[in-house]
C-alpha cells in the first residue's frame, strides 16, 4: 500500500511541478533602466489576458519579489500581445453564476485584492494600458496604478452593466474619483467603450503615444531622477487617501455582484458576448 501511495505522490510531483510552472508564466517581470524600473507584464496574450485567479496568484508572487528590490524606483504594469486585459475569464464568471451568493460575496472580494496587490508596491506603478483594457482589466489599470498612459489605438470601458453585472474590483471607488462622479456615473451605467482620445479628455489617461510601453518608460525614467525617498512617501500619502472607504467598497460591491450573478440576464450576458451578439435582457 506504501508503494502504491509513494507511487501515485511520484506521478503526481512532474505535474504539480507543470501547474507551478505555468501558473508563473502567466505574470512575467523584468529590469530597465540600469535596475531601477520593474516592468511587470500580464502573459497570456491566447486569452487577452484575461484576469483570473492563478493569474492573480502569479501577481501576488511576483510582486513580492518586486518588493525586495531595493534598486527599483518605479513599475510598469502590461499586457503581453495586443491586450492589456480583457477583464474576467469568462468560463470563470459562468462558475459564479452557478454559485451560492454567500460564496461569491467572499470570492469575489478575495479576486479583487489578487490583482490590486499592486497597491502594496512601494514605488509608483504605471498602467501602460497598450490594448484593450475591458471590465476588470480596466479596473486593475485604475486600482491598481498611480498613473496610466495608453497606445493611441487603445480602448477602454467598464462593461460590467452588459453583461448584466454590478460593476466590481473597486471600479465604483477609484473612477469617480479619477473621472469626476457625472463622467463616472456615465461610464459605469451605458458600459460603453472609449477611445484613447477620449480617454485622455476625460483623464481616465494620462498621456497617449505610438506604444504605451514606451511613453510608461519615459515618464518612468523621469521619476527616476526625483529623490527616491520623497517619492515613496508622496506614494503612500496619495494611495493613503485613496484607502478611504476602500475595504467597504469591495464589500459593498461583491454584495451588489452577488445579487447579480444568478440571474437569468447574467448568464445571457456572458452567453452573447461568447456568441459574438448582443444580450436581450429580460429583467429577471
Amino acid at each position: 500500500m506504501k508503494a502504491v501511495t509513494m507511487n501515485r505522490m511520484m506521478t503526481r510531483v512532474p505535474q504539480l511541478m507543470m501547474q507551478t510552472r505555468k501558473c508563473s508564466n502567466l505574470v512575467n517581470t523584468h529590469l530597465e533602466n540600469n535596475g531601477q524600473i520593474a516592468v511587470i507584464t500580464l502573459n497570456n496574450p491566447s486569452k487577452l489576458n484575461a484576469l483570473t485567479e492563478p493569474m492573480g496568484d502569479a501577481l501576488i508572487s511576483k510582486v513580492e519579489e518586486v518588493k525586495k528590490m531595493e534598486d527599483v524606483r518605479a513599475a510598469i504594469v502590461t499586457g503581453a500581445g495586443k491586450a492589456f486585459s480583457a477583464g474576467g475569464d469568462l468560463d470563470w464568471l459562468l462558475a459564479r453564476h452557478r454559485d451560492t451568493p454567500e460564496s461569491n460575496i467572499r470570492i469575489m472580494q478575495e479576486f479583487y485584492q489578487k490583482f490590486l496587490v499592486l497597491r502594496s508596491l512601494p514605488m509608483p506603478v504605471i498602467a501602460a494600458i497598450n490594448g484593450p483594457a475591458v471590465g476588470a482589466g480596466l479596473c486593475l489599470a485604475m486600482g491598481g496604478a498611480d498613473i496610466r498612459v495608453a497606445s493611441k489605438t487603445a480602448r477602454m470601458g467598464v462593461t460590467f452593466t452588459k453583461l448584466g453585472l454590478h460593476p466590481g474590483m473597486a471600479a465604483t471607488h477609484f473612477l469617480p474619483s479619477i473621472v469626476g462622479p457625472q463622467i463616472a456615473a456615465d461610464l459605469l451605467l451605458t458600459g460603453r467603450l472609449v477611445k484613447a482620445e477620449e480617454a485622455l479628455s476625460l483623464g481616465l489617461v494620462a498621456r497617449l503615444g505610438d506604444c504605451a510601453v514606451t511613453v510608461a518608460m519615459d515618464l518612468a525614467k523621469d521619476i527616476c531622477l526625483s529623490g527616491p525617498v520623497s517619492v515613496r512617501t508622496l506614494v503612500q500619502t496619495l494611495r493613503d487617501k485613496q484607502n478611504v472607504g476602500l475595504q467597504e467598497a469591495y464589500r459593498v460591491e461583491a454584495t451588489a455582484q452577488s445579487i447579480c450573478y444568478p440571474t437569468k440576464d447574467l448568464a445571457e450576458g456572458v452567453k452573447a458576448l461568447q456568441e459574438k451578439r448582443s444580450p436581450v435582457f429580460e429583467n429577471k
